[in-house]
C-alpha cells in the first residue's frame, strides 16, 4: 500500500505477562499490553489477536487471530517477538496514540492479518472505494456485493478503512508497502475484512496502525488525514496555486472532455456566453488548435491534452499515436513479468511500459520531456496524465530495468511533478501518495464494484467506439442495472472519505466514461453529491448538446462556482447524517461553507459565510 516515512518510537508503558528473558519461548497466555489514546491495546503473540480496553471499561476486538498458524513464538524484547519457522520478526509500539504493529520477513511469503470487523458489536464498515462507502455488516446484499466472490475492496489508493463498533469506531492504516490488499469476506451473514500482505520483491515489512475513534462514519478518514500530515505532509491547493496561479482556474470549474465541434474556439465562446465562468476542457484524440487554446484561456478556463506514458505497441501496428515510442522502447521497455514475458497492456494492447525504463533513459533521451513539450506546444495550461496516480503498480523483472512497486510509485510521482512544473496536472484515481504532484483526479469519486467492468465492456449496452467524432461509449445514455446503481450512487451508503482526507489538496471527480449526461437516472443524486462534497461534475461534449442540457449545465455550474471558489482550499471538517434514514446529509468546509442536501426532495441548501442559497435538482 502507500509507502510512508518509517516511524520509530519507544513502547512506553509496555506490560508483558511473565518474566521471560529475550530468546525464551512465549507461553499461550503471554500478552503484550500497550497504552493507546482512549485506552489500552492487548496483543497475543501466539495468534496476533488484538483487543482493546477503552477508558470507560469497554472491550473491543481490533483483530481476530491471523488466518494461518504462526508456529512457535520467541520473545526478542519488551514488546517484540519472532516466529522462527516463518522468518518473521514482530515489534509493537505506541506512536501518536496509535498502536503500530510491524511484521518484518526475511523471506518471501504471505501474511493474512489483521482480520478486522469480527467484534459482535460491529455495525458498519467504511472503505474508501471511490469517494467512500459506509455499509452495514449484516446486510445480505452488501455481503453479496462485497464479499460474495472474495472481492478485493481496497488497495493502494487510500490505505485505510474503519469500523463502527457500538458507540465508537476503529481506524486501520496499512502503513508500509505496496503489496497489501483489503479483502471482504462474508461469514454467517456478516461482513468482515482480511488484510493480505505479500512479502518479497522489495516488500519486507507489513505495518498496521490501529486507533480508537469516535463513531462518525468519516472518523477513519480523519485519522488517515492526520497520518498523512505527520508522514510527509499534505500540500494544499493554496500551496499549489502559489506555485502556479493557473490552479485557481480550477476553483468553480466543471470538467469536460470535448469531441468534434466542441473542439473549436466558437464552442468555447458559446460556453462562456452561457454564463459558465469556469471550465476544465480535455481533448479527445484530436489535438486542440492554438486558436481553441487561446479562446479557452481568454475565457478563464483550463485546457489541455490527455497524455499517457503507460502503453507501448509496435509502431507499425499501433492503434494510437501515444503508444508509439522511438528507439525500440517496444519491446525493450516493456514491464517483464516473473515468467520472463512482457506484461500485456490495457485491453490486450501491446505492453505496459516500464516507468523505470523511461526514468533511466530520460537523462539522455528525454522521452518524458519531449512528450510533454509536444503535448503543450499549442499553449495548453493543463495536462491529464493517464493512470499515473492509480494504485496499479508493477514489479519489473527485466534485467535491464528492474523495478519494485515502490520504485514504480517513486518514478510516477517524479514524472507527475515534472509535468506540474509546466502545467496544472491531473491524473486517474488520485492516489493519496500522489497528492503532492496533482491538483485534480478523475475517477476518484464513484465507488466501483467488481461487476462494473463486465457491464462497461458490453458494447451492446454501453456503446462502442463509433462514430469517430461522437463515440457511443461516451455519448449513449445508459440505464444501470439495479445492483450497480445502488452500489455506486445510493447516497444512504455514500460517505466522503476521500474528501475528508484530501479536500483542499486534490479536487475529486468521476471517471471520464461515466460523465454526468451518460446516466440520466442518476443525474439528480450525482448533482446532489457534487454539491454536498464540493466537487465538480464531469461532462463529455461534442457540440451537439441540446439547448436544455446546455442550460442545465450552466444552471448547476452557476450555483457551484461561488461555493467552490470559496471552499476549494478548505478542508472538509464535518460530515453528518441529519435524518435516521440518511436521506438528509450535511458537510462543513472550514468555517466558510455548510451544505445540506435532502436527497428525498432533491434539494440543496448552502450557507456561504452567512448567505443562504438554494438549488432544486
Amino acid at each position: 500500500m502507500v509507502s510512508t516515512t518509517k516511524c520509530c518510537a519507544v513502547a512506553a508503558g509496555v506490560l508483558l505477562a511473565g518474566t521471560l528473558l529475550p530468546g525464551s519461548a512465549l507461553a499461550e497466555t503471554d500478552q503484550v499490553v500497550l497504552p493507546i489514546a482512549g485506552g489500552t491495546a492487548t496483543i497475543k503473540p501466539s495468534s496476533l489477536e488484538v483487543t482493546a480496553r477503552t477508558a470507560d471499561g469497554g472491550q473491543l476486538v481490533l483483530s481476530a487471530p491471523a488466518v494461518a498458524e504462526l508456529g512457535p513464538v520467541r520473545k526478542t524484547g519488551r514488546a517484540s517477538w519472532s516466529y522462527p519457522e516463518r522468518g518473521w520478526q514482530v515489534t509493537a509500539s505506541t506512536v501518536d496514540g496509535r498502536l503500530l504493529v510491524s511484521v518484518r520477513s526475511a523471506k518471501d511469503g504471505r501474511i493474512t492479518w489483521p482480520v478486522s470487523g469480527t467484534d459482535p458489536a460491529a455495525t458498519s464498515l467504511q472503505i474508501p472505494n471511490g469517494e467512500g462507502l459506509s455499509v452495514p455488516v449484516d446486510d445480505p446484499w452488501w455481503a453479496r456485493m462485497l464479499g460474495g466472490e472474495d472481492a478485493q475492496v481496497q488497495n493502494t489508493r487510500m490505505p485505510f478503512w474503519g469500523y463502527t463498533v457500538g458507540g465508537r469506531g476503529i481506524s486501520y492504516i496499512a502503513a508500509s508497502g505496496n503489496d497489501t490488499d483489503l479483502v471482504a469476506k462474508s461469514s454467517n451473514g456478516r461482513l468482515h475484512t482480511e488484510t493480505r500482505h505479500q512479502f518479497g520483491q522489495g516488500s519486507a515489512e507489513h505495518t498496521i496502525s490501529f486507533a480508537l475513534t469516535d463513531a462518525s462514519p468519516v472518523a477513519s478518514a480523519k485519522d488517515y488525514r492526520r497520518w498523512l500530515i505527520t508522514h510527509g505532509g499534505l500540500p494544499t491547493l493554496h500551496d499549489k496555486a502559489a506555485a502556479n496561479p493557473d490552479v485557481r482556474r480550477l476553483y468553480g470549474a466543471f470538467h469536460a472532455y470535448t469531441w468534434d465541434k466542441a473542439n473549436t474556439p466558437q464552442y468555447v465562446r458559446k460556453l462562456r456566453e452561457l454564463g459558465i465562468g469556469r471550465m476544465w476542457l480535455g481533448e479527445d484524440s484530436t489535438r486542440y488548435s492554438e486558436q481553441t487554446v487561446a479562446a479557452a484561456k481568454n475565457a478563464g478556463y483550463l485546457i489541455g491534452p490527455y497524455v499517457s506514458f503507460d502503453n507501448a505497441q509496435d509502431p507499425a501496428t499501433a492503434d494510437n499515436e501515444g503508444s508509439k515510442w522511438p528507439d525500440e522502447l517496444y519491446p525493450k521497455g516493456c514491464v517483464i513479468d516473473a515468467d520472463g514475458k512482457p506484461h500485456t497492456g490495457f485491453g490486450g494492447r501491446g505492453c505496459y511500459l516500464s516507468s523505470e525504463a523511461l526514468a533511466r533513459a530520460e537523462p539522455s533521451r528525454h522521452y518524458l520531456a519531449n512528450r510533454l513539450r509536444e503535448a503543450t506546444a499549442n499553449g495548453s495550461n493543463s495536462v491529464f496524465l493517464d493512470v499515473d496516480a492509480t494504485s496499479e503498480l508493477f514489479t519489473d523483472h527485466s534485467p535491464d530495468h528492474p523495478m519494485t512497486k515502490e520504485k514504480d510509485q517513486a518514478n510516477r510521482l517524479a514524472r507527475m511533478k515534472q509535468a506540474a512544473n509546466q502545467a496544472v496536472v491531473g491524473s486517474e484515481d488520485g492516489a493519496a501518495w500522489a497528492n503532492s504532484a496533482i491538483t485534480f483526479a478523475h475517477g476518484s469519486a464513484t465507488p466501483i464494484p467488481s461487476t462494473w467492468w463486465k457491464f462497461e465492456r458490453d458494447k451492446r449496452n454501453w456503446g462502442a467506439w463509433a462514430p469517430q467524432n461522437s463515440p457511443a461509449s461516451f455519448f449513449k445514455p445508459v440505464e444501470l442495472p439495479a445492483d450497480l446503481a445502488k452500489f455506486m450512487f445510493d447516497p444512504k451508503c455514500r460517505v466522503p472519505l476521500y474528501d475528508t482526507v484530501l479536500h483542499g489538496s486534490v479536487i475529486s471527480l468521476d471517471r471520464w466514461e461515466i460523465s454526468y449526461p451518460k446516466l440520466p437516472d442518476q443525474q439528480k443524486v450525482r448533482a446532489g453529491l457534487a454539491m454536498l462534497y464540493n466537487t465538480p461534475l464531469n461532462y463529455v461534449l461534442n457540440g451537439a448538446e441540446t439547448e436544455q442540457q446546455d442550460k442545465d449545465m450552466a444552471r448547476l455550474q452557476a450555483f457551484f462556482q461561488p461555493l467552490h471558489e470559496a471552499a476549494a482550499e478548505q478542508p472538509m471538517t464535518e460530515f453528518r447524517w441529519l435524518s435516521a434514514d440518511h436521506s438528509v446529509q450535511q458537510t462543513r468546509f472550514g468555517d466558510v461553507l455548510t451544505v445540506t442536501v435532502d436527497f428525498a426532495r432533491n434539494h440543496v441548501q448552502a450557507n456561504l459565510r452567512g448567505e443562504v442559497s438554494a438549488l432544486d435538482l
